[in-house]
């Protein structure tokens, strides 16, 4: 993942609702996933085991994060293990093939968690975090964000 990109994903996590970050996450796990993908095309090894890895890293905390006191918590843990045991035949067959179903499956889920977080209503997670301004700049079009108030002891909670 590149630098920027990470930049991006921080900025979302520190403006994001609950839902928000399950959708961040598996927006993270697709990255990921794209990156093994690619680097099987490559033929690069270790960026594929490398990808595999992060995007494992990012469904265990799915898996980790879910409340069991509501009855679906069990069905996602399952989809949430399907995809972890087929991630892990896939890196041991270096085999970019068995990666379309977690992809899908990870797709999916990210497309009905976003349409949930639309209806969420609640605030960040993360208070007193750095306001951020964006805006075009007089230069090639590119976004140019902003950050105001870098000086101040933010002291984030969650």
């Amino acid at each position: 993942m590149t630098d920027e990109k990470k930049q991006q994903y921080t900025l979302k996590i520190s403006q994001a609702s609950r839902t928000q970050l399950v959708v961040i996450l598996y927006e993270m796990t697709l990255d990921y996933l794209k990156e093994a993908e690619d680097a099987a095309g490559n033929r690069d090894e270790a960026a594929f085991h490398t990808g595999i890895k992060r995007a494992r890293a990012c469904i265990h905390e799915l898996s980790h994060s879910l409340n069991h006191e509501y009855p679906v918590s069990g069905n996602l843990l399952q989809l949430y293990l399907f995809a972890d045991r087929t991630l892990i035949q896939a890196d041991a067959r270096q085999d970019a093939a068995l990666l379309k179903e977690p992809e899908d499956m990870v797709r999916k889920l990210k497309d009905a968690y976003e349409t949930i977080s639309e209806q969420d209503d609640s605030g960040a997670v993360m208070e007193n975090t750095q306001a951020v301004y964006a805006g075009l700049t007089y230069g090639r079009g590119a976004l140019n964000e902003s950050l105001a108030d870098q000086g101040s002891s933010r002291g984030f909670r969650v």
